[in-house]
């Protein structure tokens, strides 16, 4: 290799921001809410990880205030995950702290929002507990 040629690099990934509709903010919501009902905190891992960097996407996109601790949540939620040595009772931790950070949120969502952030809530709080048992 000649050693004056530059060194390929990899070009940076510019940041586009992500424009997300009502309507995909709706069925993910959805799709969160079926998945916690549907599964197990145990065996849910892989498809946890997804669901959790889905919605690290569409907040990563958001400008709405008071989104900065649920996002350092999920940021630790993914790393947890995606460790199988991780202890339940950390990973219970973040969950009943998403919970009730979701709670906050759900106040101060309007009207289409509110009860299905509650519900989240609530089973993010429920996932929680079951693995800290």
């Amino acid at each position: 290799m000649d050693s004056i040629a530059t060194t390929p690099q990899t070009p940076a990934t510019p940041e586009v921001p992500l424009n997300v509709s009502d309507q995909q903010n709706t069925a993910l919501l959805d799709d969160t809410l079926t998945f916690l009902t549907a599964s197990t905190p145990t065996n849910s891992g892989p498809q946890g990880r997804a669901e959790v960097e889905r919605w690290e996407a569409v907040l990563a996109a958001s400008d709405r205030p008071g989104l900065a601790k649920i996002k350092q949540g999920l940021n630790q939620l993914n790393i947890l995950l995606a460790d199988a040595k991780s202890p339940a009772h950390d990973i219970a931790e973040v969950l009943a702290t998403l919970g009730a950070e979701t709670a906050k949120v759900a106040e101060e969502a309007n009207g289409a929002y509110r009860d299905p952030l509650n519900n989240l809530s609530k089973l993010l709080i429920r996932a929680g507990s079951s693995l800290s048992r």
